[in-house]
């Protein structure tokens, strides 16, 4: 018997006690001192107590090497073959251009050719999707720049978008500032809307110094009139804050807005936290981003002080969240990275793109859809083989399950190769997590 490589070990936060998680075999546990002692120093032929010995087999933490390279293989087939049935989101961009000027815009540098989404290039571009996912379920999701801006192109531009899904039958997810929904609910309600994500900030004061209009104007109130609008015409709303160090300690605020708007108690609202990072190019203020590890301490830190922090938003605290609501694990994750399996992007320019983190990257395209169909097979192949089994660095890595390889684009611009990590702190996020989840058990 050897100690499974999948394990992750460690402390609870701020407790005398420890867990022990392990994705391939599906068991998470709190563990004594002895017992973490036990399993983090085992070797063959341990002198421990038959009984813990015994609990840590059957829990899968102590194994056969050769069950458990079974075990990962069985359960990696079972991962590809649902993630070759699963729903692929389409990204559309219809523009870059954006009526905002934000702080912290990543699009800033894009340039934007003098062209536009036409009718005849949102055929071709469906006529692509009809024919290369044709056995594929499939929804459309319409990004930018700002897909809603307020002119008589745009609005031809999304109504024809719309036109095109009911023909085949898709849904759509509309990702936008949200400063012109209002103009938009209408011509929205002729398709058939999943979700609409629209971005706060914080409250009045905090948001209008981030998210301001090109020219300085303040940007809140029509926002919240927008989400107000959507919610009342039954569009699902994915509310989300982009959060840095200027403006985390207005988490508390925007949480008690939410709530005293109702929002939190609508059935189809629902809330995410964004992590304000660098992408594709230098920030022009570094020293306010945290790192992944850093803002998840500092949200536990106002959870404890605001609970109602919890109404607006739960972190996940990697496969914490997942385990307290489900009480059980989540399927191994083999790959985090969805791009060019469950993902595609698409712009005006005709170009195909792996995903949203890529797409308005000239040198990052993989093809065209328009004026004729092409594909960099070899670079698509790299993108969907990207998995924890082609990134060498993750193949031994304890956390492998949890983590996923992170995102292919991150990695790519950090270590200049689509096959390499995006690594998480899974450990210090479970560590936090059990103390967020678990308490009461402690």
């Amino acid at each position: 018997m050897i100690k499974s490589k999948h394990n992750i070990v460690s402390r609870v936060s701020g407790s005398d006690q420890y867990f022990a998680v392990n994705l391939l075999s599906g068991n998470a546990d709190l563990l004594s001192e002895e017992e973490a002692k036990v399993l983090t120093a085992f070797e063959e032929g341990t002198n421990a107590e038959a009984e813990i010995l015994q609990n840590l087999t059957d829990k899968g933490y102590l194994v056969k090497p050769e069950s458990e390279n079974k075990r990962f293989r069985n359960s990696y087939f079972d991962f590809v073959d649902q993630r070759d049935e699963e729903e692929v989101q389409l990204f559309f961009v219809p523009n870059y251009s954006c009526n905002f000027s934000c702080s912290y815009c990543y699009q800033d540098e894009y340039t934007n050719p003098n062209q536009h989404a036409t009718p005849e290039l949102i055929d071709a571009f469906f006529q692509y999707v009809r024919k290369e996912f044709a056995n594929r379920r499939k929804y459309l999701t319409i990004f930018g720049g700002e897909p809603l801006l307020n002119t008589p192109h745009q609005k031809e531009i999304i109504r024809h978008l719309v036109e095109k899904s009911n023909e085949l039958a898709i849904d759509i997810c509309v990702v936008t500032n949200g400063y012109y929904l209002e103009n938009y609910i209408s011509l929205l309600a002729q398709g058939k809307i999943r979700e609409i994500q629209i971005t706060l900030d914080g409250t009045k004061k905090i948001h209008d110094q981030r998210r301001f209009l090109k020219g300085g104007s303040p940007t809140f109130e029509p926002i919240v009139r927008g989400i107000d609008a959507a919610l009342a015409a039954g569009f699902p709303v994915n509310l989300r804050m982009v959060i840095d160090k200027q403006n985390i300690e207005n988490l508390p605020e925007l949480a008690a807005f939410a709530i005293e708007k109702g929002w939190t108690s609508h059935p189809i609202f629902k809330t995410q936290i964004g992590r304000n990072y660098e992408l594709h190019h230098c920030q022009s203020t570094p020293d306010q981003l945290f790192t992944r590890l850093s803002l998840f301490k500092k949200i536990f830190e106002l959870t404890e002080q605001f609970p109602h922090i919890k109404e607006f938003y739960k972190p996940s605290y990697s496969v914490s969240k997942y385990l307290a609501e489900n009480g059980e694990l989540p399927d191994p994750l083999f790959d985090a990275c969805p791009a060019c399996k469950s993902e595609w992007a698409f712009d005006y320019t005709g170009r195909i793109y792996s995903c949203t983190a890529t797409v308005g990257k000239e040198e990052e395209a993989l093809g065209t859809f328009f004026p004729e169909v092409t594909k960099n097979e070899q670079l698509i192949h790299q993108w969907a083989s990207r998995d924890v089994t082609s990134i060498e660095d993750c193949r031994n890595c304890a956390v492998q399950l949890a983590c996923g390889g992170g995102c292919g684009s991150v990695a790519k611009n950090k270590n200049g190769s689509i096959l390499s990590p995006d690594c998480r702190p899974v450990k210090e996020l479970l560590e936090i997590g059990f103390k967020a989840y678990f308490t009461e058990i402690i």
